[in-house]
């Protein structure tokens, strides 16, 4: 990468160069200019961002770009300001500005909900997850979670799919598998309040079968229960599946979980990260679990 140092023989880089500090004379107050002229600075900056782009010196781009959304802002075009943030958005992201990825991409988030675009707003938060998922994955999900908010928000749960999964993903890398089956949970209401059936049981099969590999019973049978209730995954294969699973693990049989992970239908039709993690079924000591008077819970019909 060229240092943003590049030598002023470069003509188109020279001029750039003059570009922004003729806006920045433009935007300055001094005792005889009172008030900021925006609207002769913005284009300005766009000229200079883009120039200092096509040469390669991302740090003098990214701040030109930054000086066009704040124009674009203060000249009412919430929407030019917001994919100027972008544009430094992805600069940051060459250099490795990692905390300043995550503002500039929320801030031109901001930009689009005020203009009403509610699907690039979303888009916005989930390029600056990607963009620091590696590095910093927490706020990675926190920004796939808002971009799901706000597509929910507007009835377009169904386009919120896919960052649920990138959000649980990220906590299955991170070994974190209870909140990633939290956020299989989140996506299968989101899929049942948009009549999404298939995606629906996809995901509530999923959060119990994280939970079990999490080696937490309790809880993966808590969430059949409350899944249950549901007609639309009661009726399911993916409900039938996740009956078998957590006799098997009342009745303390490993070797029918591995049985029927393997004869499953509707396990290889998961996402991949969770069909690897069933795969593994189980990953803990496997007891069987009895009632108050000895005997356990089901019988060998549970298993039919």
């Amino acid at each position: 990468m060229a240092s943003d140092k590049a030598s002023n023989s470069n003509p188109k880089v020279a001029e750039a160069e003059k570009l922004v500090k003729k806006a920045d004379k433009l935007t300055k107050l001094s005792f005889t200019k009172w008030f900021p002229d925006w609207t002769a600075a913005t284009p300005l900056y766009e000229q200079a961002a883009n120039a200092f782009k096509l040469a390669k010196m991302p740090e003098a781009a990214k701040i030109a770009y930054e000086k066009a959304a704040t124009g674009q802002e203060r000249s009412s075009s919430p929407w030019s300001a917001g994919k100027h943030l972008e544009s430094a958005g992805g600069l940051a992201r060459e250099l490795g500005n990692f905390d300043e990825v995550i503002d500039l991409y929320k801030r031109a988030s901001e930009l689009y909900v005020q203009c009403g675009k509610v699907q690039p707003a979303a888009d916005a938060l989930d390029k600056g997850a990607r963009a620091v998922e590696d590095v910093k994955p927490d706020a990675a999900v926190r920004m796939y979670i808002d971009a799901c908010a706000l597509l929910e928000e507007d009835g377009r749960d169904q386009m919120a799919f896919d960052s649920y999964r990138s959000a649980a993903s990220i906590y299955i890398k991170l070994n974190r598998y209870e909140d990633a089956a939290t956020v299989f949970l989140r996506w299968g209401q989101a899929a049942d309040k948009c009549k999404a059936v298939q995606s629906q049981c996809k995901a509530y099969l999923s959060a119990i079968i994280v939970y079990l590999f999490a080696d937490n019973f309790n809880l993966a049978d808590a969430s059949y229960n409350d899944c249950s209730q549901m007609d639309s995954f009661f009726k399911s294969d993916q409900n039938h599946c996740a009956v078998q699973l957590l006799s098997a693990y009342r009745q303390g049989r490993p070797d029918e979980i591995k049985h029927v992970v393997s004869t499953s239908s509707v396990i290889p039709h998961l996402d991949h990260m969770v069909i690897r993690l069933a795969k593994q079924l189980p990953s803990g000591k496997v007891t069987a679990i009895v009632d108050e008077t000895g005997h356990n819970e089901l019988d060998e019909d549970d298993l039919r």
